[in-house]
């Protein structure tokens, strides 16, 4: 077993835009999935507990924020990215509006901050959709609902609705495809059929996101940015 002290520990809470794959599902990958390539690994340890399907409130209720918070020590990071199933009003399950939804992120915030560890929202990705041309949000609210939470309490904040936006707009609507789960048939053993998916990302896709994660903790300053390689 790895000796592990003395690292720093980055958890990851969030949904299926940032959870990891089994092989069997490749090449499906998560954002959270990739992000530990960026870092020293000498130094740093990823703690990926996104989970597929999960809300900012389904998280909680099923108690996976609480397995993050019993384990999260002083000086460790949590990674925070709902919003893809916040909005999805035909399950209670999971559907939060967007003043509910700053209540629950701010149990995350909270929970890191009395373990002694450092918080970090993260807006959620976009998913590939364009009319002529431009990006069309389909997160309503919940972006601007998460950067208003941080602002009030002045949580660092990664814009990663506006940073996907930049990127898949540069790429454009046919390039785009590249980073999503898009396959024709028979070029995957996992998916003989093909794929067309729109909200889930195939392995250069992940990594790319993860890159726009990477870039937003350098440009914030955070002294998590000393173990980047």
């Amino acid at each position: 077993m790895t000796d592990e002290r003395g690292k720093i520990k980055i958890f990851i809470a969030g949904d299926s835009t940032a959870c990891d794959y089994e092989p069997s599902r490749a090449p499906r990958a998560g954002w959270g999935q990739m992000i530990g390539r960026f870092f020293d690994q000498n130094r740093v340890v990823i703690a990926n507990r996104a989970i597929s399907g999960r809300s900012s409130m389904s998280f909680i209720n099923e108690g996976a924020l609480g397995g993050i918070l019993a384990d999260i020590k002083s000086g460790d990071y949590l990674l925070i990215q709902f919003g893809h199933n916040d909005a999805k009003k035909e399950d209670p399950s999971r559907y939060t509006d967007p003043a509910t939804y700053q209540t629950y992120l701010s149990q995350y915030v909270n929970g890191a901050r009395q373990a002694g560890a450092n918080p970090v929202l993260i807006t959620p990705v976009n998913r590939r959709s364009f009319e002529q041309g431009r990006l069309v949000s389909t997160h309503g609210r919940y972006p601007e609902a998460m950067i208003a939470l941080a602002k009030k309490e002045k949580v660092p904040l990664i814009d990663l609705t506006e940073r996907s936006r930049v990127l898949f707009e540069a790429l454009g609507e046919e390039k785009t495809k590249e980073l999503f789960l898009w396959l024709k048939p028979g070029v995957s053993v996992n998916y003989p059929e093909g794929v067309q998916d729109d909200t889930h990302f195939a392995e250069k896709g992940a990594v790319e996101i993860a890159k726009l994660i990477v870039q937003g903790i350098k440009e914030l300053n955070l002294p998590l940015a000393k173990y980047l390689r």
